[in-house]
């Protein structure tokens, strides 16, 4: 309700992972005040931990608090997302390539894994080209009381964009740059020597 408070819930966020036994999933919680989340938690059991914030009072992991990484630039960035064939559901297929292109690594961990790593600065980027609100609603207040920033496609600080993107800060402008190049190009991967 505007203005007031609303409870935002994912029982088991990474539901193929179950399905299948493995044990990257979890359960997300939020709670929204006036439109801004103020409290977020992950638990993922099989996994061991549990990621909690509120708004102002940090970001923790299992009680240690979290900051995000000071990693400057893309071309030296983990990029964490799910696979290029959802960048390519939602339309995004040569951008989502050449945005990997850009990073010094990528890693397919995906759901809420991928945000989580960001705040815990194990990853610097985490993409997700298609996401609800109970998807992202706890990952946003975690990531930005670790440091970082999580945003729509678009820039907007928001959950129901229908994407997300997290970092650390320092490559955000970077990556969404890339995301919305009309035009994109195939770049030579980071790192690689060119002859």
């Amino acid at each position: 309700a505007p203005g007031g408070r609303r409870w935002i819930l994912d029982p088991i966020d990474g539901t193929a992972n179950y399905l299948r036994g493995i044990p990257v999933w979890a359960t997300l919680i939020a709670l929204e005040q006036a439109g801004e989340i103020v409290v977020g938690v992950v638990s993922a059991p099989l996994l061991s931990r549990r990621w909690c914030a509120r708004r102002g009072g940090g970001a923790h992991l299992n009680g240690t608090p979290l900051r995000v990484s000071t990693v400057p630039c893309l071309a030296d960035a983990l990029l964490s997302y799910n696979a290029q064939v959802t960048f390519e559901e939602c339309g995004y297929g040569p951008q989502g390539l050449a945005l990997s292109r850009r990073c010094r690594r990528t890693r397919g961990f995906g759901d809420f894994w991928s945000h989580l790593l960001v705040a815990e600065g194990a990853a610097d980027l985490g993409v997700d080209p298609i996401a609800a609100v109970w998807d992202l609603a706890p990952l946003q207040v975690i990531v930005e009381e670790a440091g970082g920033r999580f945003t729509d496609f678009a820039g907007a600080a928001r959950i129901d964009g229908g994407n997300a993107v997290s970092s650390n800060g320092l490559v955000h402008a970077e990556a969404l740059a890339a995301l919305n190049d009309p035009d994109p190009r195939d770049p030579p991967r980071a790192g690689a020597v060119i002859a």
